[in-house]
């Protein structure tokens, strides 16, 4: 391949980069090729050395898109104008209040949602210990005195008992939600922690 066959195909791939540093990687690699040259060097023979044509430019992109990422992370924050700042002072009293009765009402409102949850699980339970009450004071009752009354008493805790079981589900379908919904907003709360932090 000759110099300018190679000069020629490394334009050609770095088409995408901006043209002045398209250019310098020409210039330097033309020059290099020249220095080799000087040495007594073939121009088919110089060009061979500098390597293949797809990795000068895999690595070139490589290059710039790094460069270009620093320089990306280096540039400074936009600093806030001055009535910008002024704004943020003077209306403090206002958006400070306004951001702590936000948080109260979401704490709360989270509060309030765990307080029924404990309540229907507490439910379940006056049920369980309710149907087994009426089960052993049934038993009791056919035993010491009217058969059909103890018999009255184990139904209405065979009922309770089976109310009992659709009332357990529904308590622990309601705190899988609970608990995953918990997670999902722990999780998009420190995500965009992280997020911050890496700014």
């Amino acid at each position: 391949m000759t110099k300018q066959e190679f000069l020629d195909e490394l334009r050609s791939r770095l088409s995408k980069l901006p043209s002045k540093d398209a250019e310098e990687h020409i210039n330097f690699y033309s020059e290099m090729i020249d220095d080799r040259k000087e040495d007594g060097i073939s121009e088919e023979d110089a060009v061979a050395e500098i390597g293949s044509i797809d990795e000068i430019a895999a690595q070139i992109a490589s290059d710039f898109s790094l460069a270009k990422n620093e320089k990306t992370a280096d540039e400074p924050k936009r600093k806030l104008k001055t009535w910008e700042i002024v704004l943020l002072v003077a209306g403090a009293p206002i958006w400070v209040s306004l951001l702590a009765a936000a948080v109260v009402v979401v704490i709360s409102g989270y509060a309030s949602i765990w307080a029924v949850l404990v309540a229907f699980w507490a439910s379940f339970g006056e049920i369980i210990v309710i149907s087994l009450g009426c089960i052993a004071s049934g038993v009791a009752i056919i035993c010491i005195a009217d058969i059909s009354t103890g018999f009255i008493m184990i139904s209405y805790g065979l009922v309770m008992g089976g109310l009992s079981i659709f009332l357990f589900f529904g308590c622990k379908a309601s705190t899988k939600v609970i608990i995953k919904l918990t997670g999902k907003v722990f999780s998009t709360v420190k995500r965009k922690l992280k997020n911050k932090e890496a700014m």
